[in-house]
C-alpha cells in the first residue's frame, strides 16, 4: 500500500468510503462489509470515511461496528457535519454526539464541514448557529483530531469559506478526477487550496463509475499505452500524479471492486506527459457528450431581455446533463433568484443570434427546466 504523510501521520493513499456499501434487501449487508473492512485493513488501508445520512444513517453504525474488532489507534475514522440540509444547522451538538454514539467511538480522527456549496455558504459561517465555534471546542477537547471540509461548490464558494475559516482548516475534500479537472475546473480549486497549504482528500475519483465505462475506442487507446492497466486504474493513476492528494476515497460496493482498487494502490505509477495528453483528448470527447459547447464568451449576456446569467446556466446544464442528474446543479439553481432561473427564459432567441457557437440557447433552457422538474 502506498502511504502519504499528513502532519505526523502516514495515511494510506487509498481510503474506504462507505456511501455505496453493498445492500441486501434495502439494508446494508453487514457480513459483506465486514469482509471488505477486513480486506482493507489486511492490505494496509487505514482511512475510513462515513457520513451522517449515508444509507439512511446506517453507514455510521455498520462502519463503526466493523472497525470495532480492531484497536482504535490502528485506523483513522472520518465523519462529517451534514450542513447540506439546512434544517441541521442549529443541531451541531446534538448531531455530533449522535455520530459518536452511532460509530461507537470517543473521537473522530478527521471531521468535516460537509458539502460546502452555494446552498449553505451563508449559513455555515452564520454565528447564530455556532458550528465553527462548537467544532473548534471539540477539537480542543480531543474529540476531533483534525478539522477540515468537503466542497462541491464553485470556486467562489470555496474562496468565501476559506476567507472565513481557512486558518483553522487542516485539509479539504473535493470531487477530483481527470474529467472534472477540466469540467468542474478542479484544477483551479487545487491551486486555491494550495495557497492555504491544504492536503486533498479525493471523493468521486471515478465520477460515480462513469470513468470505468469509456467507449471501446477510448479504452483501446489507453490499453495501447498501458496494456496491463484497467480503464478504472487510469483514473487512480491520474490522482497518483498529483502531489497534493493525500488519500483517495473508493466508493467500492463489493469485495471485488475493493480488491481491484487496492491492487492499483500497491504501487505508484503516475502518468507520463504522453499519457496525460491522451487522457486530455478523451476528456474533450467526453465533454462533447450530452453537453453544449459554451465557451463563456459572455456575448449573450447583454442581449437577454430578462437578464439571465446564460453562461452560468449553460455550465449547470452541462453538469446536470453529463452526470445524468445528481444534486449539484439543483442545489445551485435553488440559490438563484426565481426570476433568473432557466424556466423563466422567454424564448426570444436574441442570445442565440450573437452566440459564436450557434447554441440553441432557448431550447437548452427549456430542456434544463424540464430536467430540474424530474
Amino acid at each position: 500500500m502506498i502511504y502519504r504523510c499528513f502532519k505526523d501521520l502516514k495515511i494510506s493513499q487509498l481510503a474506504m468510503g462507505t456511501m455505496r456499501l453493498p445492500d441486501s434487501e434495502k439494508s446494508i449487508n453487514e457480513e459483506h462489509v465486514q469482509k471488505m473492512v477486513d480486506l482493507a485493513i489486511e492490505k494496509g488501508v487505514n482511512y475510513f470515511d462515513t457520513g451522517y445520512d449515508y444509507h439512511m444513517g446506517k453507514s455510521e453504525v455498520v462502519t463503526g461496528k466493523c472497525l470495532s474488532k480492531y484497536p482504535r489507534d490502528s485506523y483513522y475514522l472520518a465523519d462529517k457535519f451534514p450542513g447540506y440540509n439546512l434544517a441541521n444547522m442549529s443541531k451541531v451538538s446534538e448531531i455530533f454526539e449522535e455520530q459518536l454514539n452511532r460509530c461507537g467511538v470517543e473521537y473522530f480522527d478527521f471531521y468535516l464541514f460537509h458539502n460546502v456549496c452555494e446552498m449553505n455558504i451563508n449559513e455555515y459561517p452564520d454565528p447564530q448557529y455556532g458550528i465553527h465555534e462548537y467544532l473548534m471546542k471539540q477539537k480542543e477537547a480531543g474529540r476531533i483530531k483534525h478539522l477540515g471540509f468537503s466542497a462541491h461548490g464553485e470556486i467562489d464558494v470555496l474562496e468565501r469559506f476559506l476567507k472565513a475559516y481557512g486558518a483553522d482548516m487542516e485539509f479539504a475534500q473535493i470531487q477530483l478526477n481527470y474529467m472534472d479537472y477540466k469540467f468542474q475546473d478542479a484544477k483551479a480549486k487545487l491551486e486555491l487550496l494550495a495557497e492555504y497549504d491544504l492536503p486533498i482528500m479525493v471523493m468521486e475519483p471515478m465520477r460515480g463509475g462513469r470513468l470505468a465505462k469509456l467507449s471501446e475506442g477510448q479504452s483501446e487507446r489507453l490499453k495501447a499505452l498501458r496494456p496491463d492497466e484497467s480503464v478504472a486504474a487510469w483514473a487512480h493513476r491520474f490522482l497518483q500524479s498529483l502531489p497534493q492528494v493525500t488519500t483517495v476515497l473508493t466508493g467500492a460496493s463489493s469485495l471485488e471492486q475493493l480488491a481491484e482498487n487496492i491492487a492499483t494502490f500497491e504501487e505508484e505509477k503516475p502518468l507520463t506527459e504522453k499519457e496525460l495528453e491522451t487522457l486530455w483528448g478523451i476528456v474533450d470527447e467526453l465533454m462533447g457528450e450530452n453537453t453544449v459547447p459554451c465557451t463563456a464568451c459572455n456575448y449573450c449576456e447583454g442581449h437577454c431581455p430578462i437578464g439571465l446569467d446564460i453562461p452560468r446556466l449553460l455550465a449547470l446544464y452541462n453538469e446536470h446533463s453529463f452526470t445524468g442528474g445528481g444534486f449539484i446543479a439543483p442545489f445551485v439553481v435553488q440559490t438563484i433568484p426565481e426570476d433568473k432561473r432557466p424556466d423563466k427564459c422567454i424564448g426570444c432567441g436574441a442570445c442565440q443570434l450573437v452566440c459564436p457557437q450557434k447554441i440553441e440557447i432557448w431550447k437548452t433552457m427549456g430542456k434544463f427546466a424540464n430536467m430540474l422538474k424530474m
